[in-house]
């Protein structure tokens, strides 16, 4: 272990001086006539040298019926410095009521996976208890873990839009030389899902968690406090509409440039698919627990073209509300990760969760067409350095 850091520290210092030159090659600078996946965004790729790789395969956020529940469920995997690979399947419930306050603490599990492995064609998963599996159709995962009584899933998620990535390969490169980065990151999108099944708890038995839902693939090639200083996230979904944005403003150390990646789709179609977006949080107030300027609001817009050339316009914006929840990351990752990183941060890395009860309005104008829907929305603030 001792051997390790002192790898981990002197490639800190190797890239010391290069890190003050800004990022290179952001997702925003990539172009592409063609943002669609035509697959699956979950095959997984190669990650080779130091650093902390984090894999999150199944980021997925159904909206349970009637709002009554929801659900975060990520399977992420940890490849550090090329040496030693971790693997967490995570499950969380959230037990909102009609009037935006939690009725209890959500239920979190987070179990370690044994006996990893993929399919030849890497777009499935398996480990002890375990199971991520992509149909032959390449448009429904199916979801199934026993690994913890307290929380059993079996979930299908059928993507009922084409899925996307930003630029020719939804990557963001830091470094000097995008041939040759010091790390990556990316992100690609089921933006708008069918989810069908439930998780069993112990405590209120078989959760129906049929509805509508999101899906994600994110690699982060590198030590998470070196890629981003802060995080907004924003899932929202209607009857009609599905609107996704991931922003990440990277540390000084990189020119503390914003990255944006997001779009609008529709079941079938993807309206808008992009990186000319914005999120700005408001009414910020300062945690007195961890002194963070954490949002009261949230204002997200999208704009773009359709593929056919069609100016896009859409905005959504509103109060979040009560929050749902304060997550203490540190407190979340698992050990291994936490002994390299826990010295280096320097800081107590938190995510903001929120779901404002009261629906919010996507506005939406495509060409000279415009149209408002209600919705849900699902947000997180992160904040890291």
């Amino acid at each position: 272990m001792n051997w390790l850091k002192q790898q981990q520290s002197s490639k800190c210092r190797g890239n010391a001086r290069a890190h003050l030159r800004p990022l290179r090659n952001p997702v925003s600078c990539q172009t592409s006539r063609d943002n669609t996946l035509h697959r699956t965004p979950t095959r997984r790729s190669k990650m080779d040298g130091y650093g902390i790789h984090l894999c999150r395969d199944a980021g997925l956020l159904p909206h349970g019926r009637e709002r009554a529940h929801w659900h975060v469920l990520n399977k992420s995997r940890s490849i550090i410095s090329g040496i030693h690979t971790t693997c967490q399947f995570n499950t969380k419930i959230f037990y909102p009521n009609k009037d935006g306050k939690s009725t209890h603490n959500p239920l979190w599990c987070s179990d370690a996976l044994d006996n990893q492995s993929f399919d030849d064609r890497k777009f499935s998963f398996y480990a002890d208890g375990c199971a991520v599996t992509l149909d032959d159709t390449a448009t429904t995962y199916n979801i199934k873990s026993a690994i913890n009584e307290s929380s059993i899933v079996n979930l299908t998620v059928s993507r009922t839009s084409p899925g996307f990535q930003v630029g020719t390969n939804g990557k963001s490169f830091f470094g000097t030389d995008p041939q040759q980065p010091w790390g990556t990151m990316r992100h690609a999108f089921w933006p708008r899902c069918r989810v069908q099944g439930s998780i069993i708890t112990k405590e209120d038995g078989a959760i129906d968690f049929a509805g509508r839902g999101l899906f994600i693939h994110a690699l982060q090639g590198m030590k998470p406090h070196h890629a981003a200083a802060k995080w907004t996230f924003a899932d929202f979904q209607s009857e009609n509409y599905s609107a996704i944005m991931m922003e990440y403003t990277t540390p000084p150390s990189y020119g503390s440039m914003v990255v944006n990646v997001g779009g609008v789709v529709k079941d079938g179609e993807i309206i808008y698919a992009g990186a000319t977006n914005t999120a700005e949080q408001m009414e910020v107030e300062e945690d007195p627990e961890t002194q963070w300027l954490a949002p009261r609001a949230l204002k997200l817009t999208w704009k773009g073209k359709t593929q056919g050339g069609d100016d896009v316009n859409a905005e959504l914006a509103g109060s979040l509300g009560e929050r749902l929840d304060k997550v203490d990351i540190m407190a979340k990752v698992p050990g291994f990760v936490k002994t390299l990183v826990g010295g280096v941060v320097g800081t107590k890395p938190y995510i903001f969760q929120y779901s404002p009860q009261q629906n919010l309005q996507l506005k939406i104008k495509v060409g000279d067409e415009e149209k408002v829907e209600e919705g849900v929305l699902f947000s997180e603030a992160t904040f890291i350095s």
